[in-house]
């Protein structure tokens, strides 16, 4: 079939099995049946990437002791908090032709699937990550301005911030660290 076996369901396995003469009926429930006392289960199956960087093991631990609010071996303060900040690129602004229509009885809410295209934003956001604390906003484009305005607004509060950003999109660890820390001077490093 050129299929792997976790894109196929029972029934496409019956149905092959048939049209190769492997068998001349199957129901579906015997071949579950087979697969399942051989331990062949298809449908179970889990993704996994591993880890090519040779350090990922320490820089995940860093972030890792944040997250459990510890820093260099020592517990934060009660005024310090971690910010965990992400962006999402290319989201497409899509106004319906008509409004929704919300749920009734016996109906789901309907959506009409025809729309004009209004261009494509960014969201970037920050999340307090002990305090699920959401700062969000959409921006016409990702680069620096746009995340030095989300750091503006996450740095409007005063206390102090150790932040993790994630490993891609706009800026990249000690970038990331300095134009943070000259434009606020109480966020640590990280």
């Amino acid at each position: 079939m050129g299929l792997p076996l976790s894109c196929l369901s029972v029934a496409d396995v019956a149905r092959h099995a048939q049209r190769s003469g492997l068998v001349a009926r199957i129901s579906d429930s015997t071949v579950w049946h087979w697969l399942h006392e051989d331990a062949i289960r298809p449908w179970r199956h889990r993704c996994w990437i591993f880890a090519r960087d040779p350090h990922f093991q320490a820089k995940a631990g860093r972030i890792l002791d944040l997250y459990e609010r510890r820093w260099q071996g020592q517990s934060l303060r009660k005024d310090e908090f971690v910010i965990s900040t992400d962006e999402k690129t290319s989201i497409q602004a899509r106004l319906r032709m008509h409004p929704s229509l919300p749920t009734e009885a016996g109906k789901s809410m309907r959506v009409e699937h025809e729309y004009e295209r209004a261009g494509a934003w960014a969201y970037l956001a920050a999340l307090g990550v002990h305090r699920a604390k959401v700062f969000g906003r959409c921006e016409a484009t990702t680069g620096i301005a746009p995340f030095e305005r989300l750091v503006d607004q996450v740095m409007s509060q005063p206390p102090y911030v150790s932040g993790c950003g994630d490993d891609g999109g706009v800026l990249i660890g000690p970038i990331l660290c300095r134009m943070c820390q000259q434009r606020n001077p109480t966020m640590r490093d990280f």
